[in-house]
């Protein structure tokens, strides 16, 4: 009996904990139903962005970041659970199964990940001129590849196409008038919904070496950017062999290891998903990897400016929650 209320006690903390886990938009598109020693993790299709996310390619990598982030709680408690990916080909909602069955001393990595899950934040602000290190984008790399992706570190050199590709995107979506009213939708949400992007936590656009996402193109209050222009900052690319469903999640995965390995080594992180939303900018990418692959998402990585950004609206538990019956 005990054991029951422990593994059920572990997927509470471990569920409530992915729930700040960040998401395309700041969407949050997950559902969660806990079903001890089960929980399950479901795409909440009702928050898919149509334009900027067709395909749900987006929304799954967001779930697998929020999938990571419960795993990694589960395994910090001293939880060893099972993950099924994409269980049921009849439920294509139903994207993971975590069922714990046993118990294991929590490895000093689990537990600087877990602690580092509270204190992620995405720091749009741009990064000091401190360079990052090449051996710090190599250990970030291996926390992406144990999860089944891969993520490449953009030498000095193809930064400048990376950059042509992130002012293409922008100039393509921003001159879409659905994508600028599913912009507008989603950085001008009432104070009760608890998603999405407040322009209060984006910064007002000014040079930098690759130009981020404008959240603020109708006006409102943002950051102030100050005097850097990320001359620090380093460029993930994390890329999959293949670009189905499981690899998206898996890709979702890789990401949350990469900004929990990032914060836990006292870097500032922000994920760069405009670069892959549309196919032309996206088979832009492929040119830099190393080998063939599907460009997912990007992250860009610097030791940040003084003071902490702000935190970012997150829903209710009860919202995204189904717990067992009592």
């Amino acid at each position: 009996m005990s054991t029951v209320i422990s593994s059920e006690q572990a997927l509470r903390s471990a569920v409530r904990s992915a729930l700040v886990a960040p998401s395309i938009f700041n969407t949050q598109p997950w559902r969660w139903q806990l079903d001890p020693p089960r929980a399950r993790l479901y795409a909440d299709r009702s928050r898919q962005l149509l334009v900027a996310d067709p395909t749900g390619r987006l929304l799954t990598i967001s779930c697998g970041v929020a999938l990571h982030h419960a795993r990694t709680v589960l395994a910090a408690t001293g939880q060893i659970a099972d993950v099924a990916r994409l269980p049921d080909p009849a439920d294509r909602d139903l994207l993971a199964e975590l069922t714990v069955e046993g118990c294991a001393e929590p490895q000093l990595e689990q537990l600087l990940a877990a602690g580092a899950i509270q204190r992620r934040r995405t720091d749009r602000r741009p990064f000091s001129p401190r360079p990052v290190p090449e051996a710090a984008c190599r250990t970030l790399a291996r926390a992406a590849g144990r999860q089944g992706a891969h993520a490449l570190a953009l030498d000095r050199d193809r930064v400048p196409l990376f950059a042509l590709t992130a002012v293409r995107a922008s100039l393509m979506e921003l001159a879409d008038p659905d994508y600028r009213a599913e912009l507008a939708d989603w950085t001008h949400r009432p104070p009760w919904s608890g998603d999405g992007v407040d322009t209060g936590s984006s910064v007002r656009a000014v040079a930098r070496r690759v130009p981020v996402r404008d959240y603020a193109p109708f006006g409102g209050p943002t950051l102030p950017a100050g005097p850097e222009d990320d001359r620090g900052a380093r460029y993930l690319l994390i890329y999959t062999d293949t670009d189905l469903p499981g690899d998206w999640i898996r890709a979702g995965e890789a990401l949350s290891a990469v900004l929990l390995s990032a914060v836990s080594a006292g870097l500032a992180t922000a994920p760069i998903s405009d670069v892959t939303e549309l196919s032309a900018t996206r088979d832009e990418l492929r040119e830099l990897l190393p080998r063939p692959g599907c460009p997912q998402i990007a992250v860009r990585i610097g030791y940040p400016p003084d003071g902490t950004p702000p935190p970012t609206a997150r829903r209710l538990p009860e919202e995204v929650v189904e717990l067992p019956p009592c």
